[in-house]
């Protein structure tokens, strides 16, 4: 887990305004305060006892009148525009809709726990600025997003369904989530499954196999 919090760290950058939507414990935020990378924080979660967590890593923030702990869903109770919005450990469908009921600010670090195909088609479509996108970890494996709101490219259907770096530099970590991927789609077609389901699942495979088969070559030849 330490590992996956100073990853996600190291790419948020400074802000007047930073908002952490399902903030979680709140490491996000401090490490933007302590550094001096904002002026202002955001910490906000629908629950108010999964916020309870943050506010007391943060009571002396809050004190100083520089961190603002919010029970809502999503962007809706935060009483500003953020400049820099961070949405980690939430499905790539459930931060396209607090994006929809919400906005895309000026720029964004968000690492989606599953669907994360569905919220590049969402950015890719909205014009952002995609600047990284790609696959980290060891044992767990989770994708990472960040950019702005402006001045992208259309992502092309590869690029959304398996992440622009990942493809056009594929690391170690995208590598064994391919092939834990397949080992998990390969279990599942030896169950009794629909005619419909099992072609699904065959696409699935063919497709990650196309990738996967790509990606050890690249890594292959870099060495």
């Amino acid at each position: 887990m330490a590992g996956r919090i100073e990853t996600i760290c190291s790419e948020l950058s400074e802000a007047r305004v930073f908002a952490d939507v399902g903030c979680d414990h709140g490491y996000m935020a401090k490490y933007m305060l302590e550094r001096g990378l904002c002026e202002r924080a955001y910490i906000s979660d629908v629950s108010a006892k999964s916020l309870k967590k943050a506010e007391l890593l943060l009571k002396d923030e809050i004190a100083r009148g520089r961190c603002f702990p919010v029970v809502a869903d999503g962007m809706k109770g935060l009483p500003e525009r953020c400049d820099l919005l961070l949405i980690a450990g939430l499905g790539g469908e459930e931060i396209v809709r607090i994006l929809e009921e919400g906005y895309l600010p000026q720029k964004f670090l968000f690492q989606p726990m599953k669907n994360p195909e569905k919220l590049r088609a969402y950015l890719s479509a909205k014009g952002a600025k995609i600047e990284r996108d790609d696959t980290f970890g060891t044992g767990y494996f989770y994708d990472l997003i960040k950019g702005e709101s402006r001045g992208g490219r259309r992502y092309t259907e590869r690029e959304i369904l398996w992440g622009r770096d990942n493809l056009a530099s594929p690391q170690e970590p995208f590598y064994r989530k391919l092939k834990a991927e397949k080992q998990k789609i390969l279990s599942y077609l030896e169950r009794d499954l629909s005619e419909t389901s099992r072609d699904e699942l065959k696409k699935r495979r063919d497709a990650l196999e196309e990738v996967l088969y790509e990606t050890e070559n690249r890594l292959r030849d870099r060495g």
